[in-house]
């Protein structure tokens, strides 16, 4: 049972550096998908990437402007 434990742990601990390194966003982030315009928009920071039905952004235009 605590070997079992110990690999569960070894997975969630794995998944959040795989999730930490395959993301720029921060938790400023907010994108919103405007339809009308065919565009990803950032509720924080203003900033705007055309929708490339990818899904939402995976990086941050905070610290890009």
């Amino acid at each position: 049972m605590p070997v079992l434990l110990l690999i569960l742990l070894a997975g969630v601990l794995a998944y959040f550096v795989w999730r930490h390194r395959s993301t720029a966003l921060s938790r400023d982030c907010r994108w919103r998908l405007d339809r009308a315009r065919g565009a990803w928009r950032c509720a924080a920071c203003g900033g705007e990437i055309p929708d490339e039905a990818r899904g939402a952004p995976r990086i941050c235009l905070k610290n890009h402007s």
